[in-house]
């Protein structure tokens, strides 16, 4: 019976060690997220920072606000985008992990033998997206540029997917062509 006892209150251990690991994680990343915004309010004081459902979304042209509709849920929206890891508080061409804009490739010295992947994809801002991606989309319009930043929490969570390591933040440059709300 002690011997159960004792296991057990091992095992209610480990459980809040691998907690306060996971928390410490994600508040190191939340850290690099910040500072990474801080640096480029910086260098361009007219960004824009909307904190939204675990993303950091920061604008960085001014687009007026009837010019186009804000994209919601459920919109299908084109874009071209970069999906960095987010290991420090600046972003690396070597931590690209995905792209469909050809000089962030080239920047990156990705060799590619078939270039039709440097066009504009279209997707749903639903479930089907990585969450912190789908909150950060949410509010922007047609014409903007922004980065979307989020700590693995909103990303993959402890899930490796393709050359993303598990609990990795992600930043997403991201560039607006056009917003469908009739889908």
């Amino acid at each position: 019976m002690t011997k159960r006892i004792l296991i057990a209150l091992a095992l209610v251990a480990l459980s809040a060690c691998g907690k306060q690991s996971l928390k410490t994680t994600y508040d190191k990343q939340t850290t690099y997220i910040e500072n990474f915004v801080a640096a480029r309010q910086k260098e361009s004081p007219d960004a824009v920072l909307v904190r939204q459902d675990g993303a950091y979304r920061l604008t960085l042209n001014d687009i007026p606000e009837e010019s186009s509709p804000a994209l919601e849920r459920g919109h299908r929206v084109r874009l071209n985008y970069g999906c960095f890891t987010l290991t420090s508080a600046t972003l690396s061409s070597t931590n690209l992990v995905s792209t469909n804009i050809k000089d962030l490739a080239t920047q990156a010295k990705w060799t590619l033998s078939d270039e039709s992947i440097f066009q504009p994809v279209t997707v749903t801002v639903d479930d089907s997206l990585v969450p912190g991606l789908a909150s950060g989309l949410v509010g922007m319009q047609a014409g903007e540029e922004a980065y979307i930043l989020f700590t693995g929490e909103f990303g993959y969570g402890n899930s490796e997917r393709g050359t993303i390591p598990a609990l990795s933040a992600l930043a997403y440059y991201v560039q607006i062509e056009a917003i469908d709300p009739n889908e």
